[in-house]
């Protein structure tokens, strides 16, 4: 049981990190901390992308002259993808803080509930 945690634990890990930000999208109100938390679930993704695409005991896909064996190198595969994702996140997360810095300014608050309750005010 100890040996398969023990092989299995970036996994694990993402698991438990995605968890605790899909729970922080869900339960926050406030639009800060639903950012911080999906920010969390991007970095779990990230984190199991980047563990399943790394091979004990094969170096870095540097390939110089002569190259030996291909199966001595691990996949670079995800790890492009974890860069592209990463680029990805970071534009998201500063667009999303963009957009509650406005909507601090226009309503005052970036409480989730205050806002749902103006905004069905103004629309009667």
């Amino acid at each position: 049981m100890l040996e398969a945690v023990v092989q299995n634990r970036f996994a694990i890990a993402s698991v438990i990190l995605f968890g605790i930000g899909l729970l922080n999208m869900m339960i926050r109100q406030n639009l800060l901390k639903k950012v911080i938390g999906f920010s969390i679930m991007d970095s779990a993704v990230f984190l199991l992308l980047a563990s399943l695409g790394y091979i004990e005991g094969h170096g870095a896909p540097i390939v110089g002259e002569g190259a030996a064996d291909a199966s001595l190198y691990i996949n670079p595969i995800p790890s492009g993808l974890v860069l592209t994702g990463i680029v990805v996140s970071v534009s998201v997360t500063a667009f999303s803080l963009a957009l509650i810095q406005r909507i601090y300014r226009h309503y005052g608050t970036i409480e989730l509930d205050e806002l749902l309750e103006r905004a069905k005010k103004e629309e009667d």
